[in-house]
């Protein structure tokens, strides 16, 4: 999800510079073409770094994982046969206990040695697939951390590349845009009079 909006607004970004980028007021004003400019130039870097990131993370964390929870399909079916045996097993169960609490007449005896007789061979399947799962489960679990450390650290890596281009890239912007000399009050009246000048142009609509 952080990827996708951070993708969807370096995409927004891009656009919106290019915008201001092809505005009137840039052939007006040299200073504002080469502080839209450097802007433009800077959005489309974002948005590169942005892609890549992305790419890297599906490549290192996504794909990895999908093929982790593909590589163990048995425990999935062993887990869902062992549920099956065990609410058969609880159905024979009860009604074996069902016959005992009954007055022990010739007929019911009979019934009790049946319950009990069907209820033997699911006990013992559950037994042995409860058995299965107590094996295969921890060794699941166990190979999580070696498995996924990698992803782990990749992701980390990538999270770092790019938040340290983008300090980069927003730190040469700066540079580039900042006139020196000027407070910020005077940057203030300065900002609010482009704004002027571009609703003047119709290109924002007014509030």
């Amino acid at each position: 999800v952080e990827n996708w909006s951070q993708g969807t607004m370096s995409k927004a970004a891009v656009k919106i510079s290019a915008d201001l980028l092809s505005n009137p007021l840039c052939e007006q004003d040299q200073a504002f073409l080469e502080s839209m400019t450097a802007l433009d130039t800077a959005m489309r870097r974002m948005d590169a770094f942005n892609q890549e990131k992305v790419n890297q993370i599906q490549k290192t964390v996504v794909d990895p994982l999908k093929k982790y929870s593909s590589v163990f399909p048995s425990l999935n079916m062993a887990v869902k046969r062992r549920e099956q045996t065990l609410q058969d097993y609880k159905r024979l169960q009860a009604k074996v206990e069902k016959y005992e609490e009954k007055e022990k007449t010739g007929p019911v005896m009979v019934k009790l040695h049946q319950a009990k007789e069907e209820l033997r061979p699911v006990k013992d399947d559950f037994e042995a697939k409860n058995k299965q799962l107590l094996d295969e489960m921890p060794k699941f679990y166990q190979s999580r951390i070696d498995y996924f450390q990698p992803s782990f650290e990749a992701l980390i890596r990538a999270q770092v590349v790019y938040f340290t281009e983008m300090y980069k890239i927003f730190s040469e912007l700066t540079d580039q845009i900042d006139q020196a000399g000027l407070t910020d009050e005077q940057r203030e009246r300065e900002t609010e009079a482009k704004l002027s000048e571009l609703r003047a142009l119709s290109i924002v609509a007014d509030d």
